[in-house]
């Protein structure tokens, strides 16, 4: 049991959504250079094909990518499929990809619903479902797949942006993660939860340009997080140490959940 080989994904092939920026880049890079086979997918190609060529410069690992516009089932269908032709099994399916919509309750519009909730939790069931297939042709009873989904700790919260889609799609998303754990489980397939406090990213840039201080004070170990937090997360969850994980949500926040529990 030692931690080579407890914690090695070395081969193994992972398909991170949203994988060329943010917290999903953070996850790819952690994985290639753990020796994984990693494909990124997005809707901006550009940034998948840079990212590709960043992560294959480590030297360790592997990148690739696939196009894909979320919003859109049919190009669901053609990453299944595209997917599939360059391998015949997935060991690890991260669930990254998500928006975000900020407006006063007054004027929060019905577009921001559909948006936010079907990239953030309709998408998911979506892009599972199809690469299924692929996930139980790599599974084992000692070394199932694994489905990591990217929540949020506003899903666990009452957040004060006034983001009322998002809070109820990462809350929709760890359910439905524990309802895959669930159907999944005797498929030899996994599903977990990280539910993630800040982070640098795309989404998080504006706020934590004005607010993160104050973000910092109110998180007991004072910083925000960084790749080697959350890709190391899922390097547990997709290695031998974390096979019997099964229908967790594992906050990754710094302790900020428990602290504005404080009365």
């Amino acid at each position: 049991m030692d931690i080579s080989t407890l914690f090695n994904v070395k081969d193994k092939v992972v398909l991170v959504t949203g994988g060329a920026k943010g917290i999903g880049r953070m996850i790819s890079q952690g994985f290639v250079e753990n020796g994984a086979t990693v494909f990124i997918s997005s809707r901006d190609a550009k940034a998948c094909e840079q990212a590709t060529k960043e992560l294959n410069a480590l030297g360790k690992g592997k990148a690739d990518w696939i196009a894909a516009d979320f919003y859109k089932e049919s190009d669901c269908k053609k990453l299944a499929e595209e997917l599939a032709k360059r391998t015949n099994k997935l060991h690890v399916l991260v669930n990254n990809s998500g928006s975000n919509w900020g407006e006063p309750y007054d004027t929060y519009p019905d577009s921001a619903w559909v948006r936010v909730l079907t990239l953030n939790l309709q998408r998911v069931f979506t892009i599972t479902q199809l690469v299924t297939p692929l996930l139980e042709a790599a599974g084992s009873s000692t070394d199932p797949s694994r489905i990591i989904n990217i929540g949020s700790v506003d899903g666990l919260r009452v957040p004060s942006l006034e983001t009322f889609a998002y809070s109820a799609s990462k809350a929709g998303l760890h359910h439905l993660s524990r309802v895959l754990a669930s159907h999944l489980g005797a498929r030899n397939i996994t599903s977990n939860t990280i539910a993630c406090g800040p982070f640098q990213s795309k989404m998080m840039k504006a706020t934590l340009e004005k607010f993160q201080d104050m973000i910092e004070s109110g998180i007991p170990l004072g910083r925000i997080g960084t790749p080697e937090d959350v890709s190391g997360t899922c390097l547990f969850l997709s290695s031998r140490a974390g096979a019997y994980v099964n229908g967790a949500t594992i906050t990754l926040d710094g302790g900020s959940v428990i602290s504005s529990s404080k009365l």
